[in-house]
């Protein structure tokens, strides 16, 4: 049994917190001695991994820092060098291998990731609107008192509210949040479907040492981390992205193609585009309609692999979670998978607009992504470039992700299907680009005992 100091550790590296209110405060770092104070006041403030026993508290508080951030805090410059390459480069260096080119190009991002000015992210969520805003208050109080920081933007987001209530929907109408992964130490029980793979068909969790460094992976290494080892012990890398979605655009291009595609079965295309029903009964496990019985149950709702479906007769083999994490699609078991989960967070932002009633992709609406890990260069970058912007291992050649694909108007996806009429083989041509990036940028996400030592200046690789 791994043992993890869950006390040491920032509880948005080990839980998704599922408030329904969160900003993201993104932060400029002032002068050396102010930023660094202003750092040693935010920590008292942080969320840990420590079970809530008495319940959620009101809101959370975590930060994560770029590597210019890490340069503005003084870190030695031997520390700076031992961080793995791409965080150092940075995001908008890596958007080729990204396939952040086109509409996702940095120069059509927001204007607050010109330069190099975003030092800090500061993840605020909470149970209210009100706990929120009272949070932020503290934060920005506390910006002003030590001047070591400045906000350079505010990022609202927000669960999907139907009839008052707050859901896991998102702005395509599908239902989300389903299947992160399980690692060891995180005092939680391993869900089915949400781990690896056995030999046995059973399921368990995965090393630690795949999201919080310091701990052994799946290869039975200590993933790539920088010094001193206090430094990086309990830590993770995250790619945060902000996702524009054309919610006019797909509901547009899903209406022409379902008329196509069969009468009456444009639930069914939208299912097959995901692997889900929008309800989140996945096609694996129910091929021809939602099943309720099965989201609602924990222990089935992500149990289920591909290896008896190889030629996508249920799940197309470009579905998107198929693309995104293809289980044992590729044989051995998963094992090749393993080392490329990431960890899901991210919350919606912009207002919802049902069904049937007229949007417009202009108004800013879509979701903010952040993938935790800990190598962004084995997990993040590899399933991105891979298996979202280049199919070739899924056996769909160059097509792309059809729902976060970059496709310039050129995109292509194919729905297997059988020889029943009921689910019929069909391509749909010229995808448009539903989800257009508007920045985003990798942080480096310490500890506790790394966060004091850097509000103190006694980082020190030697």
């Amino acid at each position: 049994m791994t043992e993890i100091d869950v006390s040491d550790i920032q509880g948005f590296a080990l839980r998704g917190y599922n408030f329904p209110f969160a900003r993201y405060l993104l932060l400029e770092l002032l002068d050396l001695k102010a930023a660094q104070r202003f750092v040693g006041h935010v920590v008292s403030h942080i969320t840990t991994g420590v079970k809530w026993d008495s319940g959620k508290p009101a809101s959370t508080v975590n930060i994560a820092f770029t590597h210019p951030g890490l340069i503005q805090l003084g870190l030695p410059e031997e520390t700076l060098l031992s961080f793995p390459v791409e965080f150092q480069q940075g995001m908008k260096a890596r958007g080729e291998i990204l396939g952040d080119t086109g509409k996702d190009a940095p120069e059509r991002w927001d204007a607050v990731w010109d330069g190099d000015r975003v030092h800090v992210w500061l993840g605020v969520n909470g149970r209210s609107q009100e706990a929120l805003d009272h949070r932020c208050s503290e934060m920005q109080r506390i910006m002003d008192e030590t001047k070591g920081a400045r906000l350079l933007y505010a990022q609202d987001a927000s669960a999907v509210f139907i009839d008052g209530q707050p859901t896991t929907k998102e702005h395509f109408g599908y239902t989300d949040g389903f299947g992160n992964p399980d690692f060891k130490g995180a005092q939680r029980d391993c869900v089915p479907g949400q781990g690896k793979l056995t030999k046995d068909g059973r399921w368990e969790a995965l090393a630690t040492g795949e999201f919080l460094l310091g701990y052994a992976d799946e290869s039975g290494e200590l993933p790539v981390a920088p010094i001193p080892h206090l430094l990086a012990r309990n830590g993770t890398f995250m790619a945060y992205r902000k996702m524009h979605q054309n919610v006019a655009t797909f509901r547009r291009y899903l209406d022409e193609q379902a008329k196509r595609y069969a009468p009456g079965t444009k639930e069914q295309l939208a299912a097959k585009f995901l692997g889900r029903w929008r309800d989140g009964t996945p096609l694996e496990l129910s091929p021809d309609r939602p099943d309720p019985s099965i989201v609602k149950d924990p222990n089935r709702n992500t149990d289920f692999t591909y290896g008896a479906d190889p030629a996508g007769a249920r799940c197309p083999l470009g579905a998107h979670i198929r693309r995104a994490n293809p289980r044992d699609s590729f044989g051995f078991n998963g094992e090749l998978v393993n080392r490329r989960r990431i960890m899901r967070r991210g919350m919606t932002y912009g207002a919802y607009v049902p069904e049937g009633e007229p949007v417009n992709d202009k108004d800013e609406r879509g979701i903010v992504f952040m993938a935790l890990n800990a190598s962004l260069f084995r997990q993040f970058e590899f399933v991105q470039q891979q298996w979202i912007q280049y199919g070739n291992d899924a056996r769909q050649g160059n097509d792309n992700d059809l729902l976060t694909g970059n496709h310039g108007g050129k995109g292509r996806f194919v729905v297997q299907g059988t020889t029943d009429p009921r689910n019929p083989p069909f391509i749909c041509g010229a995808l448009p680009d539903f989800v257009e990036l508007r920045g985003g940028d990798y942080f480096f996400m310490p500890g506790l005992t790394a966060l004091h030592m850097m509000a103190a200046g006694t980082v020190d690789p030697r």
